[in-house]
């Protein structure tokens, strides 16, 4: 039981949720984080437009916040309770710092968002290599409320900052033979404590196909809650594809590399009887050792019932077409 639970391949039960007495503990660790996040932001972080004038979300950090518009895109909003920033920003899935929920946000605050930079290159006409204060800047802020759904069985709604990836595809221009798009994670011991664990790979590596990245709700996040992203939420850029399990939604971006053929990912490198290259949320299709037909949605009691689980996360009206003809159950 101890193997499945470092891989995180266990039921996520009532008793997994962090005792209330540790939530004091761990606030004040993310107001102390907030501040040297603040820090290193202020010195070379620029943002366009005025900062937000609204408060700060409950439980916030106080870090940076960034000017962003409502979205336009279909399916960018939800009329859901939202996840609390507490709950969003202390259970968390990010081995590069530990496999339990609580590790990213003990140990994250040591990673160094800046300076950053992140590469585009491969069969692109135009390679480029952008810092953080560029991409900030490369296309209007926008906020977008998603659902998030993990294949361990449990769910969010998190209000995003970024904009559509396809803005920063479009800039470095395509070749004709580019069909997929792999994503690099940064993958620095000194930082990441959690890669001196065998149980994945090295860096973190996922990847989409150049249509599902171009996809408007795919989004290339910089920030939440209205501020810019916590080191525990894959600060300072990270992928977010909502209709997608959540492990697809690679964090700590440094690499964008787009291809002929389809990249190896992460998951489906250390188990590929498990984890399939489209990992596109499906209810009817269970994982190997457990059902995929309902989640436990974060924040909600121990009483509440568990909910049923949406074809492609509630999204298909938007991109149940980029699968037409495909057997969901054989790609999952």
């Amino acid at each position: 039981m101890h193997f499945l639970r470092e891989r995180g391949f266990e039921h996520r039960i009532p008793s997994d949720i962090t005792p209330p007495e540790q939530y004091a503990v761990r606030r004040q660790w993310l107001r102390e984080a907030g501040l040297l996040a603040t820090v290193a932001v202020s010195g070379g972080l620029g943002v366009s437009g005025t900062a937000m004038a609204a408060p700060a979300p409950q439980g916030s950090t106080g870090a940076r916040k960034l000017s962003a518009s409502a979205s336009r895109v279909p399916g960018a909003s939800s009329s859901e309770t939202r996840t609390s920033y507490r709950d969003a920003t202390s259970y968390n899935n990010f081995y590069e710092f530990g496999t339990g929920k609580s590790d990213p946000a003990r140990n994250a605050g040591r990673l160094r968002t800046s300076p950053w930079t992140v590469r585009i290159e491969g069969a692109v006409h135009k390679p480029l290599t952008l810092g953080i204060e560029d991409l900030l800047r490369l296309a209007p802020l926008e906020q977008r409320v998603y659902r998030l759904r993990c294949v361990e069985g449990w769910s969010m709604v998190i209000p995003w900052v970024g904009y559509s990836l396809s803005n920063l595809l479009r800039r470095v221009e395509p070749t004709g033979s580019a069909r997929f798009v792999e994503f690099e994670t940064l993958g620095d011991a000194a930082q990441m404590p959690g890669l001196r664990s065998s149980v994945l790979q090295w860096p973190y590596t996922e990847g989409l196909r150049l249509d599902e990245a171009m996809h408007p709700l795919t989004l290339l996040a910089l920030g939440m809650y209205g501020e810019v992203l916590p080191a525990q939420n894959g600060a300072p850029v990270r992928l977010v594809v909502p209709w997608k399990y959540g492990f697809k939604s690679a964090k700590s971006l440094v690499r964008i590399r787009l291809t002929e053929q389809m990249p190896r990912t992460a998951w489906n490198k250390v188990a590929p009887t498990e984890y399939g290259f489209y990992s596109n949320v499906n209810p009817s299709v269970p994982h190997p050792r457990w059902s995929q037909a309902t989640e436990r949605r974060i924040g909600d009691s121990l009483w509440t019932p568990r909910r049923k689980t949406q074809l492609f996360n509630g999204y298909a009206p938007q991109v149940a077409s980029l699968y037409a003809g495909m057997d969901l159950a054989k790609n999952f």
